[in-house]
């Protein structure tokens, strides 16, 4: 009997060790994430495809799971995505033009509520971005939405408003990619 108990917990210590982390093209992407005063879980994660091949891994993190992303985009609790570059072929200047893309298709072409919002957003991906870097953008309810690049805060942008347009550039009907949209969710 002894015998079967520690069996049973080394099992269950494996399966637990081998849940802290999942492998995305590469990417090692944490089980959690904790910053900005907030601990939340991983929701699931993939990869930016474009043109046959891997641009970005995007992770969503929530305070619960949920695979209801129209709840997410409205909810005002703490959410954050993470992005890790894992091509070379991603510029600055392309990270902006998807940015505005993204923003077109997440309001249905109403962004002239949030142009100040989004311009300041955009220029959080000014600097040269390189293969490697990886971008947290997390929404904290008392200070909005909050940027870092490599560890570093590039700055925050607040309002619920940009929140749910910004999340909705992965999440809403006309995702960035349908693919990394469901797998996001858990799907």
């Amino acid at each position: 009997m002894r015998k079967q108990v520690i069996t049973f917990l080394m099992l269950m210590v494996t399966v637990f060790t081998v849940n802290a982390q999942q492998t995305v093209s590469g990417v090692k992407v944490d089980s959690k994430l904790n910053l900005e005063g907030q601990n939340l879980v991983l929701n699931g994660a993939g990869t930016r495809v474009k043109m046959f091949m891997d641009m970005y891994v995007g992770a969503l993190y929530l305070e619960k799971k949920s695979s209801n992303a129209n709840e997410i985009i409205n909810s005002k609790d703490a959410a954050a995505i993470k992005l890790n570059i894992v091509s070379g072929l991603i510029t600055s200047d392309k990270m902006v033009s998807a940015i505005n893309e993204g923003f077109e298709n997440s309001t249905g072409k109403k962004t002239a509520p949030l142009k100040a919002k989004i311009d300041k957003f955009k220029g959080f991906f000014k600097e040269e971005i390189k293969k490697g870097d990886v971008f947290v953008i997390i929404y904290n309810p008392e200070d909005g939405v909050v940027v870092y690049k490599n560890g570093t805060k590039k700055g925050s942008i607040d309002g619920h408003d940009f929140k749910k347009a910004l999340f909705g550039i992965w999440l809403c009907d006309k995702p960035a990619d349908k693919g990394l949209k469901d797998e996001m969710l858990g799907k």
